[in-house]
C-alpha cells in the first residue's frame, strides 16, 4: 500500500495547514514536522481521507478513494478527534475499541486484552496518567485490531512528554510487523527521531515537504516563518470537519467518488 499526500493545505492562505506533501508506504515507519496546535490533528485528518483538502489531493495505491483511505488507515491518538478523555480508564478505552474491531468488549474481557500485552496492573489507571510509551504502544495495538486496517497515522504523541525513543521505536516495530505508520511531531522530537540508530538505517525516514519549519533546521537557533505573516482568527478542528460520525469522538467524510450510499458512514471511522 503507497499512500500519496500530493500539495495538500487546509484553511485561507494554508493557515490551518501550509502546502504539504508526503507518502506512506507498507512497512516503512516515517515522521513528518508539523507544529501548532491545530495543524498535526488536520494532517492526520487529511492524510488518512476523513477531511477534504482545499488544495492537492491524496491517493491510495495511485487512486483517489477516501473510503477506502478510512477503511485501510486508522488515525491515532488525535487531540480532539480520536483520542480518549484523560480521565477514562485505560480498560474503559480498550473496551470501546475492542467494541469497535468487533470483538467480545466486557470489562473482563478488556483486563484480559491487557494482560496479553503485559499491562494489567494499568486497567483501573485514568489514561492520562500512563507512561508516554505504554499509551502508544496501547493506541497502536488497538488500532490495529480492525481486519481491514493496515497502518495508522499517529499525532503529536511528544505532547504527552516523555522520550521521543520510546514511542518511535513503537512505530519501527510495526513498520517491521508490516504496516505503513506516519507519525507527526513537533521540532524538538523531530531532531531527537532523525539522530536515533532505526532513523539512521532506514531508506528514508521523513520525506515531507512542510513549509512549517524544514527538517534539517529543527535543531537550528533560526526559526523558519510561515510566508505569509498576516494574522488570522484561530480556526477550530470543528468548524474545518464536513461531516461529523455518529460515533462519539469521531470524524468522517463522504468521499465524492465513492459509488456507494452518500449517506453511509463507518463506525470508528476517526481512529
Amino acid at each position: 500500500m503507497r499512500i500519496a499526500v500530493h500539495d495538500v493545505s487546509k484553511g485561507k492562505k494554508g493557515h490551518a495547514l501550509p502546502t504539504t506533501s508526503l507518502e506512506i508506504e507498507t512497512g516503512h515507519a516515517r515522521f513528518v514536522l508539523a507544529e501548532t496546535e491545530l495543524r498535526p490533528t488536520v494532517l492526520g485528518l487529511i492524510a488518512t481521507g476523513r477531511m477534504r483538502p482545499d488544495t492537492g489531493e491524496v491517493t491510495i495505491d495511485g487512486t483517489r478513494n477516501d473510503r477506502d483511505l478510512r477503511r485501510r488507515m486508522a488515525l491515532v491518538d488525535a487531540p480532539e478527534v480520536s483520542d480518549p478523555h484523560p480521565g477514562v480508564t485505560l480498560a474503559a478505552v480498550v473496551g470501546e475499541e475492542l467494541m469497535f474491531a468487533g470483538l467480545p468488549a466486557t470489562p473482563l474481557h478488556a483486563r484480559r486484552w491487557l494482560e496479553q500485552i503485559g499491562f494489567a496492573e494499568l486497567a483501573a489507571q485514568p489514561i492520562g496518567t500512563i507512561k508516554p510509551s505504554v499509551r502508544v504502544r496501547v493506541m497502536a495495538e488497538l488500532a490495529v485490531l480492525r481486519d481491514d486496517v493496515e497502518g495508522f497515522v499517529l499525532v503529536s504523541p511528544d505532547r504527552h512528554g516523555g522520550r521521543p525513543e520510546g514511542w518511535w521505536r513503537i512505530a519501527t516495530e510495526f513498520a517491521e510487523r508490516g504496516f505503513a505508520v506516519l507519525v507527526i511531531v513537533g521540532g524538538s522530537a523531530a531532531a531527537v527521531i532523525e539522530r536515533l540508530p532505526e532513523a539512521l538505517e532506514t531508506d528514508y525516514p521523513s520525506n515531507a515537504t512542510v513549509p512549517v519549519r524544514p527538517l534539517a533546521d529543527v535543531t537550528g537557533s533560526t526559526t523558519v516563518r510561515d510566508a505569509d505573516p498576516d494574522p488570522v482568527a484561530p480556526v477550530d478542528v470543528e468548524e474545518i470537519l464536513i461531516e461529523p460520525d455518529p460515533v462519539p469522538s469521531e470524524v468522517v467524510e463522504e468521499d465524492d467518488t465513492d459509488t456507494d450510499n452518500p449517506t453511509d458512514t463507518e463506525n470508528g471511522a476517526a481512529r
